[in-house]
């Protein structure tokens, strides 16, 4: 904009809504909490116009990464609902639900109702000190807020919006709540391109009171399910104020179970149909609850804020210096569990190792077991509830680590709002998930850690010597000791991976 020209102005309406208790309320810019403004604004703005300024479809726009889910900060986005949003604020209800061939007949066009959307939007102003993965808005791009007069007025960064225009890098603002609204609305669609919406907007609020805001507006007063707004927020996922939260923890054991039955269902998966699921006591293998059990204090175990050097769970916590979220879908998580698992197993397979020979010749192949007997023997520590959870915990551990190297928020699928156990979306993940960096880890992991004597104590032959060396993973104390194991044997491959372990083994674990 050149000097003197005029920038676009919205009038704005200023609420102060503050209470002096709230003082009391524990701020901490470190854990993304710093304190914020005592207001926010009202205003209107043309739908198209505000989703420009928010970058939604900015994913390839002048290498602006997308926040977690693509939308602005941590959701994740549901086309088949922007669309019938589309539709009903074109025609509104019923005649948005009718199906094609009924909309294009005459006797139905009284059904065309205004569609109204007078709930606000709700988003975020970042300042020229908010970062975004480390990059910061153009100070051309900032929006301004003037408050010097009696009205107070947002600044825009141009004189006149026009579909063409995109920011220089970060977009200036970033939306909390209504980002499958705004997806509804196109820059080319001439019959909406005039649709004002209401907008809510806070001032260089931190992204820990945005996923809180997110969860106070859907969850707490409508009672909507709260495992579902963990899908749609990843942030809320790493949120330490909700550990005492019945929520949470349903969370936690509901996507638990969940990747368990993925696992367990999905042909692709080693433990296709060699889950324990109803804990039968004839049956060989680890039991539901022990997986259960195994991915919450893995995967999806919770972020610790308490200054713990352990890493957080990779589907629930924090990850990197500004505490993003994973925004995988429930379907690309059993896709990650699920080739982390392809990868040992496929390279025991391949494995002429002493101890994988002996339990391939030393052991009668029982009925269950129709593979190779050095992963799926009975005397194998993977087909234990230590060895599950022990492996669990390397591959989540290490990944976890390496996450900011990795780029695991690029990973990303079409369908993002499928379920854990979506045969057809966890097959899409898996073969998208083989051209992204983050397989080769998985493999260097898989590799790196068959080389290890998983035989178990109980294995037939096995000499007093080494029988005592195994029977330290037994008992409550086993799962501790094989993890440290397993990352000291890590530790010597010749792979970033080897590193990472090296660094996990290098303060004492808890």
């Amino acid at each position: 904009m050149a000097k003197g020209e005029a920038h676009r102005q919205i009038p704005a309406i200023r609420v102060n809504q503050w209470l002096k208790i709230w003082d009391q309320v524990k701020f901490d810019s470190k854990h993304s909490r710093a304190k914020p403004e005592p207001h926010f604004y009202i205003f209107s703005i043309p739908a198209t116009e505000l989703r420009s300024l928010c970058g939604i479809f900015r994913r390839e726009s002048k290498g602006v990464k997308p926040r977690a889910a693509d939308l602005g900060i941590q959701r994740q986005h549901d086309e088949d609902r922007s669309d019938e949003i589309s539709r009903f604020v074109r025609h509104g209800y019923p005649w948005s639900t009718l199906s094609a061939a009924k909309q294009a007949k005459p006797e139905y066009h009284d059904l065309r109702k205004p569609g109204w959307l007078p709930t606000s939007i709700v988003i975020n102003i970042l300042t020229g000190k908010d970062k975004r993965e480390g990059k910061q808005v153009a100070p051309k791009d900032l929006i301004r807020i003037n408050n010097n007069s009696g009205i107070p007025h947002l600044t825009l960064p141009y004189q006149e919006w026009s579909a063409e225009w995109e920011p220089s890098d970060v977009p200036p603002l970033e939306v909390i709540d209504g980002q499958h609204r705004l997806w509804a609305f196109n820059a080319d669609d001439d019959v909406t391109s005039k649709y004002e919406v209401p907008v809510v907007a806070f001032y260089g609020l931190d992204i820990s009171w945005q996923a809180y805001l997110f969860w106070t507006i859907n969850i707490k007063p409508k009672r909507i399910n709260g495992s579902l707004a963990f899908d749609l927020y990843p942030l809320l996922r790493g949120e330490d104020w909700l550990e005492r939260a019945e929520e949470h923890i349903v969370y936690r054991d509901t996507r638990s179970q969940e990747l368990t039955e993925a696992l367990w269902s999905h042909a692709e998966s080693p433990w296709y149909d060699r889950i324990n699921m109803l804990g039968e006591t004839k049956n060989p293998w680890v039991s539901q609850a022990a997986w259960i059990r195994s991915l919450s204090s893995s995967f999806v175990k919770a972020w610790d804020a308490r200054g713990s050097k352990r890493a957080g769970g990779l589907f629930g916590a924090r990850i990197g210096e500004e505490g993003e979220v994973l925004s995988w879908s429930r379907a690309q998580q059993s896709a990650f569990l699920i080739y982390a698992w392809k990868e040992i197993r496929d390279a025991i397979f391949k494995s002429s190792d002493e101890w994988a020979v002996h339990l391939r010749n030393g052991v009668k192949r029982p009925p269950s077991a129709d593979r190779d007997l050095a992963f799926y023997s009975p005397h194998s520590l993977l087909v234990t509830d230590q060895g599950v959870r022990g492996y669990l915990q390397v591959v989540n551990d290490v990944c976890y680590f390496m996450a900011p190297k990795l780029k695991l928020n690029t990973w990303t699928i079409k369908n993002k709002g499928a379920a854990a156990t979506d045969e057809d979306a966890i097959a899409v993940a898996l073969r998208s998930l083989g051209d992204h960096p983050c397989a080769h880890a998985l493999t260097a992991i898989g590799k790196g850690l068959a080389s290890f004597d998983w035989r178990t104590s109980s294995a037939p032959g096995l000499g007093e010597s080494d029988k005592r060396q195994k029977l330290v993973f037994r008992g409550s104390g086993g799962y501790r000791e094989l993890r440290y194991q397993l990352l000291r044997h890590l530790e010597a491959t010749q792979h970033e991976v080897g590193k990472a372990a090296q660094s996990l083994l290098a303060p004492k674990q808890d």
